[in-house]
């Protein structure tokens, strides 16, 4: 028995966009095409897409799910790596939740909180890890542009951190306004959002060609920010990652 990829995607509550994403990287191939370019699903293609969607479940990215499918890694190795990262980043938000609690107590009339406890659990570490990972890539020039962003955003207050993160929201709200739309990462659309993103980074820092390219290639890498861009929808954190690279090639 086979099912069309419309019935597949009705089954499984994936769309469409999704299984041919899978498709075009090779996790999810279809047991055959038809003559009208449709997709065809066996039972093996289906349990597939079931321990594909388990996996996904669980937090994985499509690399690592691809890995642990094909016998590369041992899925019990994998998620006990994950579930050390999971644990970490429940007691960030842990810590993030008081902060926030913190704030509301003295917004509502409470004690004054001190300026550094502002960013209590806004991972300074989680941030420390990003600049050491962008300077072992690309080399000890990238350092000076991290000391660069640490002088400029010493001084920020609480209002300009904000107006940072929701900039940054914002620009992630455009781009997957693009993805969804099926926008090429190249087309001048995109490079229009990501030249927006470009100065968004210069307000912390000032890349160029090559460590903003990198910068594009870490939002891949790095499970925080690849599982932020993939809750939007599979794939879209190799479209940032595209655009940003289209844009440094033609801009920088």
């Amino acid at each position: 028995m086979a099912w069309s990829i419309a019935q597949v995607a009705r089954m499984s509550k994936v769309t469409s966009r999704t299984l041919r994403h899978y498709d075009a990287i090779g996790l999810l191939e279809p047991a055959w095409v038809g003559d009208n370019g449709y997709r065809y699903y066996e039972r093996e293609q289906v349990h597939r897409l079931q321990r594909i969607l388990l996996l996904r479940d669980l937090g994985l990215g499509l690399d690592t799910v691809a890995e642990v499918l094909d016998g590369r890694h041992r899925a019990v190795d994998v998620l006990r790596d994950h579930a050390r990262w999971l644990a970490a980043e429940q007691e960030r938000l842990a810590k993030l939740a008081r902060t926030v609690s913190r704030t509301i107590e003295e917004l509502e009339g409470g004690e004054e909180m001190k300026m550094e406890e502002l960013f209590d659990g806004l991972d300074a570490d989680r941030q420390a890890r990003y600049e050491a990972e962008l300077v072992r890539r690309y080399g000890e020039g990238v350092q000076q542009h991290v000391d660069e962003s640490k002088r400029r955003m010493k001084g920020w207050s609480k209002p300009d951190a904000d107006e940072f993160k929701a900039e940054w929201q914002s620009v992630v709200a455009a781009y997957a306004e693009l993805f969804d739309a099926g926008v090429a990462a190249d087309a001048p659309r995109a490079l229009e959002v990501t030249d927006r993103h470009h100065r968004w980074i210069l307000r912390a820092w000032t890349p160029d060609r090559e460590s903003y390219t990198g910068l594009g290639q870490l939002y891949v890498d790095a499970p925080e920010f690849k599982a932020q861009f993939d809750a939007h929808a599979d794939g879209f954190a190799e479209y940032v990652r595209d655009a940003i690279a289209a844009y440094a090639a033609a801009r920088l």
